[in-house]
């Protein structure tokens, strides 16, 4: 005669309870993850409605060196700014540019605030195969009056390329380097994206308001993705704890 070994009984039984432990675990992980993008979503869609609101404010004097050092993303990107003075004698910097029109650069130039201060700002977009000084309007010592959409610096280059100011190949508007590269001393912190319609700019080259604003906002997307893993984890444990509360006892 032979009898059952207790073990064996006890092996199934702690294989099952760690299932629906670990089960359980990640079910809380996963609607947890679901609850922070429903969050981070709320914070997207605050962030585009307050960018929303800049962008279509009326232009309001750029800020001068009092200012640069309260400057952030937060408060103070895509604000529309008005600017006055005269373009700086120079060499003008494009860095490489993908927009609805195609690849190209964006035209960055020195100008100097009647404030007295001088400010990058982005004339516009030239498509690629224009890039000769003979394809964009000169502006050099003109008065002009524009507006624009402030923009914060972006260092440490784009595209996946760091910029390489020796060589003049510029794959993002990084404010330093290309004020050290054209020569220019004390430049504000962030540079001008110029209106379509500045008056200092009139003629078809290089294209002016043409930023791109857009945020990724994929947030609802992951948060049901993860809320779904949440149930599935949630009724993997739930029927592994009904299949075992349904097995009949051992004789």
């Amino acid at each position: 005669m032979t009898f059952p070994d207790a073990g064996q009984g006890r092996r199934p039984r702690a294989a099952h309870v760690a299932f629906v432990a670990a089960a359980c675990v990640l079910a809380f992980i996963f609607a947890g993850l679901g609850i922070w993008q429903m969050q981070r979503r709320a914070w997207k869609l605050d962030l585009i409605a307050r960018v929303e609101a800049r962008i279509h404010a009326p232009p309001a004097a750029a800020p001068g060196p009092a200012e640069w050092g309260r400057i952030s993303a937060a408060t103070d990107e895509y604000r529309r700014v008005a600017l006055q003075g005269r373009y700086l004698p120079g060499p003008e910097t494009l860095t490489m540019a993908v927009t609805e029109r195609g690849p190209g650069f964006w035209v960055l130039a020195a100008f100097r605030t009647d404030a007295g201060f001088t400010v990058l700002v982005n004339r516009g977009f030239l498509p690629e195969g224009r890039r000769g000084p003979d394809e964009r309007r000169k502006v050099v010592g003109q008065a002009a009056s524009l507006t624009g959409l402030l923009r914060l610096s972006e260092p440490g280059g784009g595209f996946l390329r760091a910029n390489d100011p020796a060589a003049g190949r510029w794959y993002s508007r990084d404010v330093v380097q290309i004020a050290q590269a054209q020569g220019v001393a004390e430049v504000a912190p962030y540079f001008v994206d110029a209106d379509a319609d500045a008056v200092s700019e009139p003629g078809p080259l290089p294209q002016g308001g043409m930023t791109q604003v857009s945020f990724r906002n994929t947030h609802l997307v992951y948060a049901l993705t993860w809320f779904c893993l949440a149930l599935m984890s949630a009724g993997a444990a739930a029927y592994v704890i009904r299949g075992k509360a349904d097995e009949p006892p051992p004789a």
